[in-house]
């Protein structure tokens, strides 16, 4: 169909029609992890390209949308749609097909009918390779950070072969709703007594790191970075939702890896502790490019963008790291955050891509997630509020650098475009 001909038909698109492509978008945006803010304001600008006025409400689990059409009188046309969705997960790949999607629906290259069947394509699941690269990223990541924390190799290996289990154990529970809620306690329980085992039958580990550090991918980190993000934004509702979300996930995680651990203990096993970091510098550097590719895969780029998130997420870290070791920690996540901000937005102004391949990527490793199941951890244990004082003063100051950097970054290069 000529391109003229295609900008007429969602020029003369119906209604319905119109509404229901944007519903669309919306339900695709939200299940890939957008934060409250950016939704809405893609929904909106998607459905004021196509002729629509719509306001819309989102929270992490679902979204009301309110349309009308200009041309018509006043509240004949006005139609509200309550979306009931499940909380998102980055899925970098498919964020930026319906991107792309919508982008050629308002740009009249594709028909609404076409942009409608192409987004419900998305949808399809995943292959059986495609499954196997999340359960070897999660091993990945977990290794990857246990070599970031300069731990002896087999406390590397150890959170690594857990990492496997715990991704295993993620696929299983897909399509099964009772086992996926509660996912995140037998996670912990999983990650506590393998590493006990090892520490009381193998040899002796840094044993709270390395459970820990096995449990990266699940830990809430992003998530307490976008509540306090949205909250910022004015976004009260979402933001508080997230917070709590991000809590309720720590929680479990920790009763988890504490029912672990009493469980070794009436089993009788007896772990041996060490508290040691032995690697030199090049262990930390392939533990980098490790866990810049692990996310790659966790964050479901495509291959051609791969090498742009292991950048990103390289970076971060890298800018958080030497930055801290000048002006302090929170200084060097603040300026990690503000590049990778920054950066975002000029990738999405240049390449008209979402800017999230850059944004995600370059603070995932700079979230408070561990340090905030730490103090959960060492708070239960010890059964001592000053136990858990350290760690979440910690956690409030990772946030406070990270979310000023994001803010910042925005005012340095302004975003274009919402995702």
């Amino acid at each position: 169909m000529p391109p003229r001909a295609q900008h007429l038909e969602v020029a003369d698109a119906g209604y319905a029609e119109r509404i229901a492509f944007v519903l669309e978008v919306a339900e695709h945006l939200h299940a890939y992890g957008t934060t409250a803010q950016r939704l809405e304001g893609a929904v909106v600008a998607v459905a004021q390209r196509l002729g629509l006025d719509c306001e819309a409400w989102s929270n992490p689990t679902g979204m009301i949308l309110s349309f009308n059409d200009p041309r018509r009188p006043a509240g004949v046309s006005d139609t509200t749609r309550v979306i009931r969705l499940a909380p998102g997960d980055t899925d970098l790949f498919k964020l930026c097909e319906a991107d792309r999607i919508a982008e050629d629906v308002m740009a009249g290259r594709v028909g609404i009918a076409e942009g409608h069947a192409q987004l419900r394509a998305l949808g399809r699941p995943a292959s059986r390779r495609e499954r196997a690269m999340q359960v070897i990223g999660f091993g990945m990541a977990s290794a990857a950070v246990a070599g970031l924390l300069r731990l002896p190799w087999l406390d590397i290996a150890t959170a690594g072969l857990i990492g496997v289990l715990i991704g295993l154990l993620e696929l299983a529970s897909q399509g099964r709703p009772r086992l996926q809620e509660a996912g995140d306690a037998i996670s912990g329980v999983v990650a506590g007594f393998v590493a006990i085992a090892v520490a009381s039958l193998v040899g002796p580990l840094n044993l709270n790191t390395v459970t820990i550090a096995s449990l990266i991918v699940l830990l809430p980190g992003m998530a307490l970075t976008n509540a306090v993000n949205e909250l910022t934004s004015r976004h009260l509702v979402s933001g508080t939702a997230r917070f709590a979300g991000a809590l309720t996930t720590v929680l479990k995680l920790t009763i988890g890896t504490v029912i672990a651990f009493k469980v070794a203990e009436l089993a009788g096993l007896q772990p041996h502790i060490r508290a040691s970091r032995p690697q030199p510098d090049w262990v930390e550097g392939v533990a980098v490019f490790t866990g810049a590719l692990a996310f790659a895969v966790l964050f479901r780029a495509a291959k051609r963008d791969w090498w742009i998130v292991m950048l990103a997420a390289a970076s971060g870290y890298l800018i958080a790291r030497f930055g801290g070791q000048m002006f302090g920690s929170p200084a060097g996540v603040f300026l990690a955050a503000l590049a990778t901000s920054a950066a975002g937005n000029a990738y999405a102004r240049l390449a008209q891509r979402p800017g999230a391949l850059v944004r995600v990527p370059g603070i995932i490793m700079l979230v408070p997630g561990s340090v905030a199941l730490r103090g959960v951890i060492n708070l239960v244990q010890q059964q001592n509020v000053d136990a858990g004082g350290d760690a979440a003063l910690a956690v409030l100051n990772t946030l406070m650098a990270l979310v000023a950097g994001l803010l910042f970054g925005n005012l340095l290069v302004s975003a274009r475009r919402n995702l």
